[in-house]
This record gives structure tokens, C-alpha cells and sequence, in this order.
């Protein structure tokens, strides 16, 4: 399944699979799909371990276009954006406790 399909499947439970520069093979378990000023943010916890990373940290990654048009998942490497993403997500956690 196409990985842009996976994360806004909200039935999906399978793990993420992306791929890094060296074409090594990264699974992570999907926390969030955050849209942002028009833009789709997604949050993920690596699965597997990655060096500099902590066991309980996950990651912002933004869903972009590549030079050829193809839908690509990169890591949000602005810390500022970051943040607002978490904070987005911690805000819809605090509306989603309120309503139960």
C-alpha cells in the first residue's frame, strides 16, 4: 500500500515503512496524522532503533513533492515546525480527553 495511503487510513495499524538516504529500510509505529497550514505533518515512533534517537521519542515528518511530483514522507527538519506540530497534537489529545 501506497505510504500516503497508509497514514491517512485511520483503520491502518501495520507499520510505516520508509527508507533513508542509504536505502536503509525504517519501520515505525504511526502516532498522528497532523494537517497544518495546509500541509500534512505526520507523527511516528521508530520501531526500530536509530542511533540519536531515545526508545520513547517520536519524530516529525512532513508529506512533500519531490522534483518528479511524487508524494514523498521527509523528516521536518525545522525544530520550530516541529514543536508546532507536537503542540497541534497535544491540543487535540487535551480536546479528545474533554469530550470522553
Amino acid at each position: 500500500m501506497d505510504t500516503l495511503k497508509m497514514l491517512l487510513d485511520e483503520d491502518n495499524s501495520e507499520p510505516v515503512t520508509l527508507w533513508d538516504e542509504n536505502n536503509k529500510e525504517m519501520r515505525f509505529e504511526q502516532v498522528a496524522v497532523i494537517p497544518y497550514d495546509y500541509k500534512i505533518y505526520c507523527i511516528l515512533k521508530p520501531i526500530d532503533k536509530i542511533d540519536g534517537v531515545a526508545d520513547d521519542e517520536a519524530l516529525v515528518f512532513r508529506v512533500d513533492e519531490n522534483e518528479d511530483g511524487d508524494t514523498i514522507i521527509c523528516i521536518e527538519e525545522n525544530e520550530d515546525m516541529a514543536v508546532t506540530i507536537f503542540d497541534q497534537y497535544y491540543d487535540l489529545l487535551e480536546e479528545s480527553a474533554k469530550k470522553k
